[in-house]
């Protein structure tokens, strides 16, 4: 696929909206909305043995509150990594002693180049948080078992958190890493 033109509609401190004129493979030529995004890290934070942290947070355009592992946005030129450690401690106030990589998926590849990198934190130290003004949530303990049946009752439909906890859970199941250590929430 070859870009013939890009025409910038708007450029915010989250997304950069642009339309792309394109060459297909198929040999058509169209026009793209294309959201630009920076991509994100977002992590299963293992408190105690089969037990993680889960953050309850207000999102405006879900319409409430909606239950979810702590991610952010990655900052110009930081690896996914170092994402990963900043949120979970701003975000739950634990810093992870290391990480596990899971994977990485697209949000919505129609129409946006967001990638959400995910982890698995392990031997939690506790830290302090440090919430941006425009996050309101609170935390919340529970077994990884419970997590996995509130995505089959439909209580979590976060797509990240729904990818980074089934693969933690085919992973782990109720056997975490033999390192874990337990830290209280």
């Amino acid at each position: 696929m070859s870009t013939r033109a890009v025409r910038e509609i708007y450029k915010g401190r989250v997304v950069h909206l642009v339309v792309e004129e394109v060459d297909l493979p198929n040999g058509n030529r169209v026009a793209l909305e294309i959201i630009h995004h920076p991509g994100a890290a977002a992590v299963v934070p293992f408190v105690s043995a089969g037990e993680v942290l889960l953050i309850r947070q207000y999102r405006h355009a879900a319409g409430g509150y909606i239950l979810e592992v702590p991610a952010g946005k990655l900052d110009p030129g930081e690896a996914p990594e170092a994402c990963a450690l900043r949120e979970t401690e701003e975000e739950i106030g634990y810093a992870p002693g290391h990480l596990t990589r899971l994977g990485a998926i697209y949000t919505t590849p129609g129409f946006t180049d967001e990638v959400i990198h995910l982890f698995a934190a392990h031997d939690l130290v506790p830290s302090e948080t440090r919430h941006e003004a425009d996050e309101v949530m609170s935390i919340e303990r529970l077994p990884l078992a419970a997590a996995v049946a509130k995505i089959e009752s439909g209580e979590i439909q976060d797509a990240k958190t729904i990818c980074a906890l089934l693969i933690a859970a085919r992973l782990w199941g109720e056997r975490p890493p033999a390192a874990q250590r337990s830290a209280p929430a």
